[in-house]
């Protein structure tokens, strides 16, 4: 049983994942070459591979590190399953490069639990954050779980309070100087801002609308029972599984003012979505109820490619 597999965490899960994610990632980018490929053009798909699987790594460090979840692969299998669910999330590589950046930045900040170095911490988070609005501008709004750390975390100094806001400034510096080296020009920030859009209609897809829908009804049982869990969480862990709420309300938030509604903007849901589902998993006492989970998981990517 796949419930079974991946139930506990072994080096072969994270080969399987991303062998099934080279797959993927085949399908969905040679697309773009049918007059074939440059060695410039190859490298970069390397490169663009690379950072996903960086993004699942992360993940699982990051789970394991602050024990989010108990010692499994579900969470690195349902990241892959969503990449499989929505494609599209693999068609636009600055996106994925903000991705990553965001995860490195939830790295530091669920790490501000332990009260060492506060201020690196929150400087790197800040820092990771700006980094990743440059590849994809709203992914500015997990600033928001910067300070949303400081008020779980108890951290009430207000020179730490300041410290986001040193390490923005410290980027934009960084972006203005290389644009006068290099272009005799101040960075032109009509480039950066993005605008706001509440128009869906690029959602109106059959194939689209079936995987989110079971994304949706999956989640939203599984988010259920993770609010309800919530206040049985120690004092001292508590904090971390909040934050990751935040995260995904965050993404979801995103995607309702994502200007350029590709799909791809679904990417941000996908690491605390994982962590929310694979808490579920592990509360379920039926081995055929998680077992059929995951299943309709596995079967949404073959039912959209069916329907489309």
């Amino acid at each position: 049983m796949i419930t079974r597999f991946f139930s506990t965490s072994k080096p072969i899960h994270l080969v399987l994942v991303s062998v099934f994610v080279f797959g993927l990632f085949l399908m969905v980018r040679l697309g773009y070459y049918n007059e074939g490929v440059s060695i410039t053009q190859i490298l970069k798909e390397v490169i663009l591979y690379g950072v996903t699987l960086l993004s699942i790594f992360v993940l699982s460090f990051v789970v394991n590190k602050n024990n989010l979840t108990k010692k499994n692969s579900f969470k690195i299998l349902l990241f892959s399953l969503f990449l499989a669910c929505i494609p599209e999330t693999l068609q636009h590589g600055n996106i994925i490069v903000s991705n990553v950046f965001v995860l490195f930045a939830i790295r530091r900040i669920i790490s501000l639990k332990s009260n060492l170095n506060i201020k690196k911490k929150l400087f790197d988070a800040a820092f990771w954050i700006a980094l990743a609005s440059l590849f994809y501008f709203w992914s500015i709004l997990f600033l928001i779980l910067v300070f949303s750390a400081l008020i779980l975390f108890s951290i009430t100094k207000l020179n730490n309070w300041m410290v986001p806001f040193i390490a923005i400034i410290a980027l934009a510096l960084i972006i203005v100087s290389y644009n006068i080296i290099t272009n005799d020009i101040y960075y032109d920030l009509n480039k950066y801002l993005d605008s706001v859009s509440f128009n869906f209609s690029n959602y109106d897809r059959s194939s689209l609308i079936v995987v989110l829908s079971i994304i949706l009804s999956l989640g939203l049982w599984a988010l259920f029972f993770y609010i309800k869990k919530l206040p049985d969480k120690s004092r001292a862990f508590r904090p971390a599984f909040v934050l990751i709420l935040i995260a995904l309300l965050t993404g979801v938030v995103i995607i309702v003012i994502s200007p350029n509604k590709n799909g791809s903007e679904f990417i941000f849901l996908f690491a605390p979505l994982a962590i929310i589902m694979t808490n579920y998993i592990e509360s379920v006492k039926k081995p055929w109820l998680s077992e059929a989970y995951l299943w309709m998981l596995l079967l949404a990517p073959l039912a959209a490619v069916l329907i489309s």
